[in-house]
């Protein structure tokens, strides 16, 4: 402790010396000095002998970093006037002739300017407004006074939004030329951090032979210097969608150069992380059809860690992940919380590349991407293309205890929203009957049975092609031989698979239900809302699926549960025909559901006899509901034939109850 005091005293002691050292050196009068022609700036605007106020001295601040703006920004009052328009123009509120005015008067100011106008941070704000809501030949003159720049502009990190704006807004005939600039400087821009934002606006707005000569010069160096060959070519190939293997043979290139060309320039892109465009993700999905197997493994190892982290955002707009930026713009940047896999599902071709990372990704691979979704299922579930993905995930993946614990467990806090959702249901359909083509159609099983030709093996692509032909088989005898309500296509459990899965799929689907509080909650969320679910067209196919049990009687192990709920339909469709509700044997979706549950359920067809149509088959045997009078008749079990048979078929033989004509020459 003494120790501690003599070193601190003795640094005490230097600094008394070196504070009087410098006192002597200066003199006191000088040191006052100096501070007085520091606060010169401040002084007080009476004069005399008084204090300077804290306000005045804001005041005299504020000035000097005026002064000093106007002289290092030459349009600094420009700026000024026009954020004050700006302030007005883009008020809701306003009318649409004072703001037609406001823009006037802004863009009248900017004429001349617009370059300079263009870059600001602010100004350029002010000018993607008025692009918005001038008038047609107001956004022309500004379109040919940008024209020479726009290449330019699109690199730059707040006139970016400003040509995609325009890009958006332009005529057909100002949108072709700004096809044709771009030719050539496809590549350069699509590695761009910014300028692949431009590029993707334009891809999006493009018509199909447009959108073919943005992709060709991707593929051949020959492609991107003679223009000539891709506007020759695009036409006709973008008329006929072909791919790149067909694009390779149409246009004579060699497979091995493509390869290697497009590897150059999809290799930076996915170094720096711009992985979220539409253009991007055709591209790469291309480049796959193309690649070896360690080329294609090379690209989903690499696209992973991009789809599982958030995206940058720089000062609230969405702009691609950009890995290093200045100093200065390093407090501006945020990450976007949701993964970037989300916000890429908002096209078949995101889908695509989510699932092939998924099935081609490794254990380890896939159970990063499910953490990734933590928190987040419900902004997939509902999504067109996200649900297939979640579809997917559940049918492929091995460790059901993360997937209960990430997936499922959030899908149980939203049931009820999920039931009733045409895509929300999908998911839980596809664990209670897995592939169906009554809930998904023949493009979603299509984009299910996406995956990478050169990653699968010999066994699995033969087995996929058996499964595949057998599928279209028994299609085909479902329409010679079934009826229009019966029509039941279900596409093998076996089709999804990962390259490394190991796991029965029934094992899998019984897991994630019965292991879980899923099924359990489904069949209390389904008795609670029996009526609207019977009612409604999404609602009544999970219904329905709960009802029978699932395909291979997956959810044996709460058959009491699945009993309430056959008491809780028979309770609905007993009560007495009223004005408020439609009956349940009347309504034109539940009719159709509840004939279809005592065909496929014998116990469903025992429990609704007994409680709502013993005894009443006469009220029922007109309109719709001579349907579900009439499946007794047509069922396949023998006792629920019996049950029915002594009341019905007198109605039969007096022509009051009519059965379907396939089912009356199946029974002659």
């Amino acid at each position: 402790m003494a120790g501690g005091g003599d070193v601190q005293g003795g640094n005490k002691r230097k600094r008394e010396a070196a504070g009087k050292h410098s006192a002597g050196k200066g003199g006191g009068d000088d040191g006052m000095k100096r501070k007085k022609s520091y606060d010169a700036p401040a002084a007080p605007r009476g004069g005399g002998g008084q204090p300077v106020t804290a306000r005045d001295k804001r005041v005299a601040a504020k000035e000097m970093s005026e002064s000093r703006k106007m002289k290092r920004k030459p349009n600094y009052n420009l700026d000024k006037e026009l954020t004050v328009l700006w302030e007005k123009m883009r008020c809701h509120d306003v009318s649409k002739e004072n703001r037609s005015k406001l823009v006037t008067e802004a863009l009248r100011k900017m004429d001349g300017k617009y370059m300079e106008i263009a870059g600001s941070h602010v100004t350029a704000r002010v000018l993607q407004t008025c692009v918005k809501w001038c008038s047609q030949p107001e956004r022309d003159a500004i379109f040919v006074a940008l024209q020479p720049h726009l290449l330019t502009l699109s690199r730059q990190k707040y006139a970016v939004f400003l040509v995609k704006k325009l890009v958006k807004l332009a005529t057909k005939k100002q949108f072709a030329w700004f096809i044709s600039s771009v030719h050539g400087k496809v590549a350069s821009l699509l590695r761009h951090t910014i300028g692949a934002a431009v590029v993707d606006c334009a891809f999006q707005r493009a018509t199909p032979p447009q959108r073919r000569s943005l992709l060709l010069e991707l593929y051949s160096t020959e492609l991107q210097l003679f223009k000539d060959l891709t506007e020759q070519k695009s036409c006709r190939l973008a008329h006929y969608n072909v791919f790149l293997v067909e694009t390779i043979s149409k246009l004579g290139l060699q497979k091995s150069s493509v390869r290697q060309y497009m590897t150059t320039i999809i290799q930076p892109i996915l170094e720096k992380g711009i992985v979220e465009y539409s253009i991007v993700h055709t591209v790469l999905l291309e480049y796959l059809t193309i690649a070896d197997k360690t080329s294609a493994s090379d690209v989903i190892r690499q696209l992973i860690p991009h789809l599982t982290q958030g995206s940058a955002v720089i000062d609230g707009d969405e702009l691609s992940a950009v890995p290093e930026v200045p100093t200065k713009t390093k407090a501006k940047k945020k990450r976007s919380s949701e993964p970037l896999l989300i916000r890429i599902m908002h096209t078949r071709e995101g889908l695509k590349l989510g699932l092939a990372c998924l099935k081609h990704g490794s254990a380890k691979d896939r159970k990063k991407i499910i953490k990734s979704l933590k928190g987040h299922i419900m902004k997939l579930a509902p999504n067109d293309y996200g649900c297939l993905f979640l579809v997917c995930l559940l049918s492929i993946v091995d460790d059901t205890k993360l997937v209960t614990k990430l997936v499922i467990q959030e899908l149980t806090k939203q049931l009820k929203q999920l039931v009733f959702d045409k895509n929300g249901r999908r998911p839980l359909l596809q664990l209670l009957c897995p592939l169906c083509s009554r809930y998904l159609t023949p493009t979603d099983l299509a984009c299910l049975n996406y995956s990478v030709h050169s990653l699968i093996s010999k066994d699995e692509a033969s087995e996929s092609a058996t499964i595949n032909l057998e599928s279209k088989l028994d299609a085909v005898a479902d329409k010679e031989h079934a009826g229009s309500d019966d029509k039941e296509h279900v596409v093998s459990a076996d089709t999804l698979v990962a390259s490394d899965s190991k796991k029965d799929p029934f094992q899998r689907r019984h897991e994630l239900l019965m292991k879980s509080d899923l099924a359990e909650t489904l069949v209390k969320t389904c008795v609670e809302n029996v009526g609207e679910l019977l009612r409604t067209n999404f609602g009544k196919d999970v219904l329905y699926e709960v009802a029978v049990g699932g395909k291979d009687n997956v959810l044996e192990g709460i058959t009491e549960q699945i009993h309430l709920l056959h008491d809780a339909i028979a309770s609905d469709a007993a009560r007495p025909k009223s004005e408020d509700i439609e009956h349940a044997f009347e309504n034109f979706h539940s009719s159709r559901v509840i004939r279809k549950m005592i065909l496929d359920c014998p116990a469903f067809a025992a429990t609704l006899w007994e409680k709502a149509l013993e005894g009443k088959c006469k009220l029922y045997a007109d309109g719709y509901s001579s349907k579900v009078v009439a499946a007794y008749l047509e069922s396949s079990d023998s006792k629920v034939k019996d049950l029915a048979k002594s009341e019905l078929q007198p109605l039969v033989d007096g022509g009051k109850l009519k059965i379907p004509d396939h089912k009356a020459a199946e029974k002659k």
